[in-house]
């Protein structure tokens, strides 16, 4: 069992994957020869050779193309979009056939491929690098979201993503890249797609998250347990299909809830959450749901990122009034 960095476990979950299925497939902008932007593809070419890890031309249409073909006749496809910022050229693959191909033949084809890409901010990126648009692909029926939030669940839900009979779509926080390391045991195991995960439990206040700021979360957490408030974290890991389940459980228990994404605030996952608990749990709320987001504005360059995103003190600020609102 080897400690790694979710861009090490993504590797070691494709790798576990090619070796144990001749059908799973690599395809993008630079994953053969470079072994990738961020090193995720790395070493792969070497073991497995250039039939099974390609290099595409800088064309996201046709990387979503291919693999929507690759699909339908019998292969996996991996496919890689270099930034979620350029994977809008291939919206037009991924929403008028990979998401329709098991509906169009009325099951006879599906169409298992993976549609993987880097996202959010905190690298100081230049533009178009640094999007949170998770909740443009969620709200496409028949389209997968999956957002892994440590090394062992970017392993184990990858490989639940490749093994999907259906397109996944599989965003990796690319600021928690190399953040921290984690025991990964290279077993082939999987998690289920489709289930919230709590990482922290409590009694007095839910909040909810995904991606990077599960970091920032479980700071906060942390921070307001010393201050006598117990806060349940739960990591949404998939964004489509919704485990509404577990979050509602939550606040149904505590009362209260706040929900932390890095994305615009408008029209978010955050805001479908919330909208949710007030449909099914707003007689057991103490407090109004409280979110703490991105602006609605496009993410700015370099450093000032950092004014975007949520950082741990406005995490605290929004855990101590919904308190406060309780009382």
């Amino acid at each position: 069992m080897a400690e790694v960095t979710l861009v090490e476990a993504v590797n070691l979950a494709l790798n576990h994957e090619m070796r144990t299925d001749n059908s799973v497939v690599i395809l993008g902008e630079d994953v053969g020869v470079n072994g990738g932007v961020f090193r995720a593809t790395q070493g792969l070419r070497e073991t497995f050779g250039f039939k099974r890890v390609m290099d595409t031309p800088l064309a996201e249409t046709l990387i979503g193309g291919l693999s929507v073909g690759m699909a339908a006749h019998g292969l996996k496809p991996v496919a890689e979009i270099q930034f979620l910022g350029f994977i809008f050229a291939a919206y037009e693959q991924l929403i008028t056939h990979a998401a329709r191909l098991r509906n169009r033949t009325r099951g006879r084809l599906s169409c298992p491929m993976v549609i993987r890409a880097p996202f959010g901010g905190g690298i100081h990126a230049p533009e178009h690098h640094s999007e949170s648009t998770e909740a443009l692909l969620a709200h496409i029926p028949g389209i997968k979201v999956v957002i892994p939030s440590s090394p062992q669940r970017a392993y184990s839900l990858l490989l639940a993503a490749i093994r999907d009979p259906d397109p996944v779509v599989f965003l990796e926080p690319k600021r928690i890249y190399r953040a921290v390391k984690q025991r990964v045991e290279d077993d082939g195991s999987d998690l289920p797609i489709g289930s919230c995960f709590t990482l922290r439990e409590g009694q007095d206040v839910t909040l909810v998250t995904w991606g990077a700021s599960v970091m920032e979360a479980m700071k906060a957490a942390n921070q307001m347990s010393e201050r006598g408030v117990e806060v349940e974290v739960i990591d949404v890991a998939t964004v489509k299909p919704l485990d509404m389940n577990t979050i509602l459980a939550s606040v149904r228990k505590t009362g209260r809830c706040v929900i932390v994404h890095e994305a615009t605030r408008s029209f978010g996952v955050g805001a479908e959450i919330s909208a949710q608990i007030a449909e099914k749990a707003l007689v057991d709320l103490i407090a109004p749901v409280k979110r703490v987001t991105g602006y609605d504005t496009v993410m700015p360059y370099y450093r000032n990122e950092n004014y975007f995103m949520p950082n741990e003190e406005e995490i605290l600020a929004a855990l101590q009034a919904i308190v406060h609102d309780g009382e």
